[in-house]
């Protein structure tokens, strides 16, 4: 907790020597963001300990898409190397890839029910998508790829990225449906986090604003809307107000 903590601290202290922006991490993005905002919005009065319980997107912020996640921000301040960046990018292609490959493939009953009954589903009846087999949860890649040569020659050509991408494909077709869910909202909630608020807001004269809320607000000075609205005691109301102060 204190390691990350410097860490964005040592980078923020470059980039303002440098007259750049600083660099945020969202809720979103990793865990290092949901720290981050929990110490500035709640506070704390012992030591902060990053449990995944205070994440609300936790299916975004997976240990096997870290990279896929923080790579590019990282290389766009100077940290990542451009050849951490090529294969971060490479392992992104040939996930979307091996996606395709498993939707656009189908396979017949006649080959996959040998091979799928004895791991627990029900047999298929008529011709299915490699994609719609994965679905199911008694199976697995490894259950699926001998059912397709060209899937099996695809696969290999990752080579030492193959792993990873496997896994990577398998978790984003099985949680499809969660992860786009949370995505979904994670774009929804990020229009707050994209107005800034002044660090000199009179909130002390926003008399629609709750007592709780101005003083609250007058205290933490949060950077944006967002933020804003996770400060404990500031309620959907107050955020109104905010939003018609600043004429949204």
């Amino acid at each position: 907790e204190a390691a990350c903590q410097g860490l964005i601290a040592g980078m923020n202290a470059h980039l303002k020597v440098q007259d750049k922006s600083p660099f945020v991490l969202r809720r979103d993005e990793a865990y290092i963001g949901v720290l981050i905002d929990d110490l500035i919005t709640k506070g704390t009065e012992e030591p902060y300990r990053m449990f995944t319980s205070r994440a609300e997107f936790r299916i975004l912020l997976r240990q096997d898409n870290a990279d896929l996640r923080l790579t590019p921000l990282s290389h766009a301040v100077g940290l990542a190397s451009e050849e951490r960046l090529r294969q971060t990018e490479r392992k992104a292609s040939q996930t979307s890839e091996l996606l395709n490959k498993l939707r656009t493939e189908s396979v017949e009953p006649e080959a996959a029910n040998p091979a799928i009954v004895p791991r627990g589903t029900e047999p298929i009846k008529q011709k299915v998508k490699l994609y719609n087999l994965l679905l199911r949860p008694q199976l697995s890649y490894a259950d699926i790829e001998p059912l397709s040569p060209t899937l099996t020659t695809l696969s290999n050509s990752f080579g030492e990225l193959r792993s990873e991408v496997v896994e990577q494909a398998e978790i984003k077709a099985k949680y499809e449906g969660y992860i786009e869910k949370e995505r979904n909202l994670a774009d929804r909630l990020q229009h707050l986090e994209d107005i800034p608020l002044a660090k000199d807001m009179p909130y002390e004269k926003l008399v629609s604003l709750s007592m709780e809320a101005r003083q609250k607000l007058e205290k933490i000075k949060p950077a944006t809307l967002g933020q804003a609205s996770r400060i404990s005691g500031i309620s959907p109301s107050d955020i109104s107000v905010l939003m018609v102060y600043l004429g949204r």
